[in-house]
């Protein structure tokens, strides 16, 4: 696919504004953002944004839209409070959200996870609400991304070491957000990572079908349940349409194949499904 044109891609930012009002004023190099200060965005920049969508396609409007409200966003905060809200942040790879290469500052081993920096309490209408930060925003900004990915890093090792404490409690060993992070984001945690497991730090396995659910105890749901969990979530808020194999180190998806809603069909119903053997009917 060839890069988009300057034409297009006013056509693109054009279509944000309206559709998600967004104000902009175009110009010959790209769109600057009204507002106190004023946010400058060039069309390079605008194509970042893209990551090879086509800026008139729904999708590429989207990732527009969210990467110019970021910029304009970020700049209403003043810089010390910008900083205090940082948080990390994690997607899988391949997610609807991811921003680009750009963004990352550290990808678990395995290929499934990537984690970069977002910032919490500067949507107005979502304080809540995790925004995911460029690296040309931290640029704009005047922000060094390493030095504040460290101190995100180490915020995430606390509320992984939270979350792999209360998810042992649990019968279910279901894993809930903790603190600013949810729970694709506490796997990267090193810290939950070998809770998940185990003791002799071999090997677990957890499945995450939504970004704010996870569960690591497999023998007590359906092998079915998993995929078929992310498949029925909406795309900017599912996990892995995988299970997942953890070791302290790394997080890999498992390997695609097999039928597991078979097994389940395989297994007889019951007449009495309040006995605690049995789960589902």
């Amino acid at each position: 696919m060839n890069a988009p044109t300057p034409v297009e891609l006013r056509r693109g930012v054009l279509a944000v504004s309206v559709l998600h009002d967004v104000d902009i004023d175009p110009a010959a190099l790209g769109v600057s953002l009204p507002g106190t200060p004023t946010v400058w965005v060039s069309w390079g920049e605008c194509r970042r944004a893209l990551a090879g969508h086509h800026p008139e396609t729904s999708v590429g409007r989207e990732r527009l839209s969210r990467w110019l409200l970021a910029r304009r966003w970020a700049a209403d905060v003043q810089l010390p409070d910008l900083i205090e809200r940082l948080r990390p942040v994690g997607l899988p790879v391949d997610h609807v959200l991811h921003p680009g290469l750009d963004w990352v500052r550290r990808r678990v081993l395995g290929d499934a996870l990537d984690l970069g920096l977002g910032a919490v309490d500067i949507d107005p209408e979502d304080p809540d609400h995790v925004v995911l930060l460029p690296q040309p925003l931290l640029d704009a900004v005047g922000l060094d991304g390493d030095v504040q990915w460290a101190a995100a890093e180490d915020y995430l090792e606390r509320m992984g070491t939270i979350a792999a404490e209360r998810t042992k409690l649990d019968p279910a060993g279901l894993l809930r957000p903790m603190g600013d992070c949810d729970v694709v984001t506490l796997l990267g945690a090193r810290s939950l990572r070998e809770a998940i497991a185990g003791p002799s730090g071999s090997m677990g396995a957890v499945v995450v079908p939504m970004r704010r659910r996870g569960w690591t105890k497999l023998a007590l749901i359906d092998p079915a349940f998993g995929p078929a969990a992310a498949a029925a979530t909406a795309e900017h808020d599912r996990g892995f349409t995988r299970p997942l194999l953890v070791t302290p180190e790394e997080l890999a998806l498992a390997p695609e194949g097999g039928r597991p809603e078979v097994l389940v069909l395989r297994d007889p119903a019951v007449d009495e499904p309040w006995l605690k053997d049995v789960l589902y009917r």
